[in-house]
């Protein structure tokens, strides 16, 4: 059977039904985001031309194409990115079919089941609010579905209400009702999603395609003062074992290795809000000191995370910038040793020259750092490809590159003189949000320094590449540039985060909001409930029902009072100078009897008042207009009025 539709609601569906799936044009592969749009112009098209749209075997037809299209892109019909895009396959053949009212709602509906789907790859305030913005038409489009005179201004004012309406009890449900936990949703979750992050494995060159990125990676927010730029090191992997090419962690590392005594007299105590990584890691200011029991910290002294990465996490954190670590005993000893064989001749030679006969390791050092500052070496983010021997075509040949070039080729020089040493990864600096009081981490910042293994110290932090771009730590990388050109940018040595411009400060406040966003709206978790509820003195779930039903009770009651509170008649202004009409008249000394209307007083004026016949017609005439034609306009209210109170 098929009910009449009004063009008017069609296009409505058609509107919103691809507003609502528009974001996903950047989740689900093209071929199938280009299938959706077909029946969605064909849907148009057949407003207009109604015998072209497909009939039962040619839409059966489009359905098996749908789906085996479907399953060549996706491999299959479960998990996020399958499930998705058979939400927006089934959404676009179901607009080919749309012949009564029952279609309509199926249509509203599935599109409010894909509205929901954005928020698996994106919960940003930004999505929130084009959701709820494109929720309004959908609800629209019932009103204007169940209306008999349906106007859309009329019907998207009712839908914007309605959802108003509906804001306190959602946002009741949100802070009280018990909270579900992302790993019962893991299934939904495809692991093969690329996210960014630093390599597990370190070769120059790797962190040079990452410092072009100004990708978030994680903020940071001081209880107290904020560090100083020379010790903003925020701890990665460890790299202890090389080939002489590249660089990687060893599973085993650090375990004979003790707690290191920590120096507490200054200490920095910060919030870390992670991005989605593709590793567990969680980048600590150098060394953590006290984290959460949901962390761990290994041998190494890095921070790891049980749960899954590739969630936004927040975790409070304290770490200490002074602290002396324990003994090295022989495997790690031979760890930190470790080459993949005796040294190049030239290498050798350096490190006779640079030991002099002298065996103390820190005057070595001093003397190797010495070497990189004095023999021409430059910092680059573009230096010469070195796939052969690249420790000793860095050091004697091409002598330009960034972090990890310093890094490696420090540790290993340090490593051929007995000394030692490996390369730790991570991030280096940060930008700080005035706005927001934090900094932003962002791939830009990705770093490689060296740690040395020094008696009666442990395990000393050094930076090679302070010796050659020491702006590069302490005034940090100018993110914006650096991406924009490719080239090395840092910021400048007058930086003022006041004198920042209007759009600059502008992008610091969205960024804050954000901030905001994510920490206490996303990361609203269990275990940000129970620290919220028990605040409000609510510590049992009989206490937690109780505040759930007394408020939704009371939002409740609220609403209802307003639904059944007599509305007050809205006055009629046309009727008010009738009214007014009939008073001067009365006053006059004319009786306007029962049932005489505008045209019948104007007749007994005429009679009893020539001199006021003009007027009274032109009363009458305009009333008539006003009240029972509907034809008349502000400008004759205000004509109607004027005439009125001429009467005398």
């Amino acid at each position: 059977m098929t009910d009449y539709l009004p063009d008017r609601l069609l296009w409505f569906v058609l509107a919103s039904t691809g507003l609502i799936v528009l974001p996903h044009a950047w989740h689900v592969p093209l071929p199938l985001f280009g299938f959706f749009l077909l029946p969605l112009g064909w849907r148009c098209v057949g407003i207009g031309r109604p015998d072209c749209l497909p009939g039962k075997w040619l839409l059966f037809a489009l359905t098996v194409a749908g789906l085996a299209l479907l399953f060549s892109q996706q491999r299959g019909v479960f998990g996020r990115d399958a499930g998705t895009g058979l939400f927006v396959v089934s959404l676009g053949l179901k607009l080919l079919e749309i012949r009564g009212r029952r279609d309509v709602y199926v249509i509203v509906f599935l599109s409010f089941i894909v509205a929901a789907t954005q928020f698996l790859y994106e919960e940003s305030i930004l999505m929130a609010g084009y959701i709820a913005l494109v929720c309004v038409l959908g609800l629209a489009t019932l009103i204007t579905l169940n209306s008999r005179t349906p106007r859309t201004g009329a019907a998207l004012w009712s839908a914007g209400r309605l959802i108003a309406q509906a804001v306190p009890a959602a946002l009741v449900l949100f802070v009280l009702f018990p909270r579900l936990e992302a790993p019962r949703w893991s299934w939904l979750q495809d692991t093969d999603r690329a996210r960014s992050g630093l390599s597990n494995k370190l070769e120059p060159g790797a962190i040079a395609e990452l410092s072009l990125s100004g990708d978030l990676v994680f903020r940071v927010k001081f209880a107290g003062e904020l560090p100083p730029a020379h010790l903003r090191y925020w701890r990665g992997p460890i790299y202890a074992f090389t080939d002489g090419v590249v660089w990687q962690q060893l599973p085993y590392a650090g375990r004979g290795e003790t707690d290191p005594a920590f120096d507490t007299t200054r200490i920095y105590d910060y919030t870390l809000l992670m991005e989605p990584q593709n590793q567990h890691w969680v980048y600590a200011l150098d060394l953590p000191y006290r984290y959460p029991p949901e962390l761990r910290r290994n041998g190494l002294y890095q921070l790891l995370a049980d749960n899954n990465p590739g969630e936004r996490a927040e975790y409070r954190l304290v770490s200490v910038p002074n602290y002396r670590t324990g003994d090295l005993d022989d495997s790690g000893r031979r760890e930190n040793l470790q080459l993949p064989g005796k040294p190049a001749p030239r290498i050798q030679a350096l490190v006779e020259r640079l030991r002099d006969g002298d065996a103390d390791p820190e005057r070595f050092i001093t003397r190797l750092l010495g070497y990189f500052r004095e023999q021409n070496f430059r910092y680059t983010l573009t230096p010469p490809t070195m796939p052969v021997k690249p420790i000793e075509a860095f050091l004697f040949d091409q002598r330009a590159g960034f972090c990890s070039h310093y890094a490696t080729a420090f540790v290993y020089v340090l490593r051929a003189a007995g000394i030692p040493a490996r390369v730790v990864g991570g991030y280096q600096g940060g930008q700080f949000n005035s706005v927001g009081g934090f900094l932003e981490v962002r791939q830009a910042d990705a770093h490689a320094w060296a740690e040395v293994w020094l008696a009666e110290r442990g395990w000393v932090r050094f930076d090679p590449t302070a010796a050659i771009a020491p702006e590069r730590i302490e005034r940090g990388v100018d993110i914006d540039l650096q991406v924009a050109s490719g080239a090395v940018n840092f910021r400048t040595s007058n930086f003022d985060p006041t004198a920042l411009s209007w759009l600059q400060r502008g992008a610091q406040l969205w960024s804050n909001v954000d901030y905001q966003w994510q920490r206490w709206v996303i990361n609203y978790d269990n275990a940000s409930q129970r620290e919220f509820l028990s605040a409000l003195g609510i510590q049992d779930w009989l206490t937690l029902a109780y505040w759930l039903f007394a408020s939704l009770a009371g939002i409740g009651g609220l609403l209802a009072w307003r639904l059944l509170k007599p509305l007050r008649r809205r006055r009629d202004p046309v009727a008010d100078l009738y009214r007014r009409f009939v008073a001067r008249l009365v006053k006059a000394g004319l009786m306007a009897k029962p049932g005489y209307g505008p045209s019948e007083l104007a007749d007994q004026l005429r009679r009893l008042r020539p001199d006021l016949a003009e007027p009274a017609g032109r009363i009458a005439e305009t009333f008539n207009r006003l009240y029972f034609e509907e034809t008349g306009e502000d400008v004759d209210l205000s004509d109607l009025k004027r005439l009125i109170d001429a009467l005398r």
